[in-house]
């Protein structure tokens, strides 16, 4: 029966972030980790953008904190008696925990057919499965027009493989870029080879020999498709896994609620990544993050916190992305049922949009800007009001 003095659930970058954050503090309690993945903690945004780009393999791996953690991979935490600090894996060993982290992640939203033939892109398995395609394969379909369906179409394209990307929404990124730079990203695929089908649902995936076959629905015009493609990617969001949390009865919405110092209502059981639901000052709200500043910030000090150090989350955390030769920063709420205010230095290939509620900027979008992340925090914790005139030539600072 493991007795750990730090036990984490999950074996991503939160938790090896964690690990870091406890040997920040303390050189010699004993750690251990439960993994469901076989691999030890590795990078995940190269697995949609740089190793598409012949950033090595080796590369994603993560440095081990010293003295390490005991990995126990391949296993999946299965019940937490919070009470007798007791979390029983799928295989019914029984680890025992001073102080317990949940790093718990998320997983993928699933449409209700195809079941494994479509490639749900959340892990290196994931990675491994659709690289090994490519290698035979030349047409590739990808659903979710968002944050992972965007990367993984670029990437599929700029590898020179055929790719039709799908969405119910109007335009890529639809929820998060204003109306006009979804439109223009729609474009911009369709300019680099990918085809775009905005406003098409997919209704069944079948195996035909070799092949998928995807049959679509487009609720405009009323007509539906099939589309044949060696491979098919899905990226439709994740839900938080928050199976442990609620079976030990912590305090849970929209993930597990965790206090300034990353605490649930546990005292004894912090959360911290995907999984995290926090308040943060700046925007008045709880938010929840899936994005890597916030799972390397907030692990690292989370793990701080279990070995006893005061620390208090009011960061506000960025994610970027890369979508061919475009990139971008961004902070705060970035939403585009927002107000949004553009500044644009070259329309749609450099610029600011800033996202606007009761004349407070929530969020900002760095478009091909960079090193303005800290500014765009800064404007964030303002109190304005600000109009839209106020904002032009704001950003760059």
């Amino acid at each position: 029966m493991p007795n750990y003095t730090y036990l984490i659930v999950g074996g991503g970058m939160t938790a090896d972030a964690a690990i870091h954050g406890i040997r920040d503090v303390d050189s010699t309690g004993s750690i251990g980790l439960i993994g469901a993945e076989s691999h030890p903690p590795y990078n995940r945004p190269p697995l949609s953008k740089g190793l598409w780009k012949g950033k090595p393999l080796e590369s994603i791996w993560r440095k081990s904190a010293q003295p390490p953690a005991q990995l126990h991979l391949g296993r999946t935490a299965r019940t937490l008696d919070a009470r007798n600090r007791r979390v029983t894996d799928d295989q019914g060993t029984v680890y025992i925990y001073d102080k317990l982290l949940l790093a718990t992640g998320g997983t993928p939203h699933r449409l209700p057919f195809g079941g494994d033939d479509i490639i749900y892109f959340r892990t290196f398995d994931d990675y491994q499965r659709l690289r090994a395609l490519t290698e035979k394969g030349q047409h590739f379909a990808v659903i979710g027009g968002g944050f992972i369906g965007s990367e993984v179409a670029a990437a599929l394209a700029m590898n020179g493989k055929q790719v039709t990307l799908l969405f119910p929404e109007a335009g890529i990124g639809s929820r998060v870029f204003p109306a006009d730079l979804s439109r223009f990203l729609n474009d911009y695929y369709r300019q680099n080879n990918v085809e775009v089908r905005a406003g098409e649902q997919v209704v069944g995936v079948d195996r035909r020999g070799n092949q998928y076959v995807l049959r679509t629905y487009n609720p405009q015009s009323g007509s539906g498709g099939e589309i044949a493609a060696d491979g098919v990617v899905a990226g439709i969001g994740i839900v938080p896994n928050v199976d442990l949390a609620q079976q030990a009865g912590l305090q849970v919405d929209n993930g597990i609620v965790v206090d300034a110092a990353l605490r649930s209502s546990d005292p004894n059981i912090y959360a911290a990544g995907d999984v995290a639901a926090f308040h943060n000052p700046a925007l008045g709200c709880r938010l929840r993050v899936e994005h890597e500043d916030n799972a390397l910030t907030m692990g690292r000090l989370a793990g701080q916190a279990m070995a006893g150090r005061a620390v208090s989350y009011d960061y506000l955390p960025s994610f970027y992305s890369d979508l061919f030769d475009l990139g971008y920063e961004a902070v705060g709420e970035v939403d585009a049922r927002l107000e949004t205010v553009a500044d644009w230095k070259q329309p749609y290939r450099e610029g600011v949009v800033y996202y606007l509620r009761d004349g407070r900027v929530r969020g900002v979008l760095l478009w091909n800007v960079w090193e303005q992340v800290d500014a765009a925090r800064k404007l964030i914790a303002e109190p304005g009001p600000f109009r839209s005139t106020d904002l032009k030539g704001r950003l760059p600072a």
